[in-house]
């Protein structure tokens, strides 16, 4: 869920961007995986994004919004990071697999998160300066920019 306490006034941080993620896995992948890959492999300390949506629209945290994520390189101090399990087929080529239930739950985290940072803009992780991925596997920039 995300947090109600949070909001643009007593965060820290000046947020200027809300980013869509995909997590580039399996839509059955858990979120402990992804966290031990994060530890393990890439020896980050905080997670990638600050919440995550797995497919039954379940919202997970996994770190404050007053904290940096490791979502988007450079741009994290200003960013919160939103992401739902999936984003490939199964030969890990980019396709949008958010469930219908993963999609509403996107939808109104960020209406809400808008709402806390109305000044934020919504982009996908693809559509950073010199970010050579697919992720999230769809517009997002495009699919929400009607989010006030």
């Amino acid at each position: 869920m995300i947090d109600p306490n949070t909001t643009a006034q007593n965060n820290p941080r000046k947020i200027a961007y809300i980013v869509v993620h995909c997590t580039a896995t399996s839509p059955s992948t858990k979120i402990k995986n992804i966290q031990r890959y994060w530890s393990e492999n890439l020896g980050w300390k905080n997670p990638g994004y600050h919440y995550i949506i797995e497919a039954n629209g379940n919202i997970v945290t996994l770190l404050s919004e007053t904290k940096s994520s490791n979502g988007v390189q450079g741009y994290n101090s200003t960013c919160i990071h939103i992401c739902y399990i999936g984003g490939v087929d199964s030969k890990i080529k980019p396709m949008d697999t958010r469930t219908d239930a993963q999609k509403a739950a996107l939808l109104s985290s960020l209406e809400l998160l808008k709402k806390k940072y109305p000044t934020a803009v919504i982009w996908g992780h693809r559509d950073f300066p010199g970010v050579n991925k697919s992720c999230p596997s769809f517009d997002a920039k495009k699919t929400y920019a009607n989010i006030k």
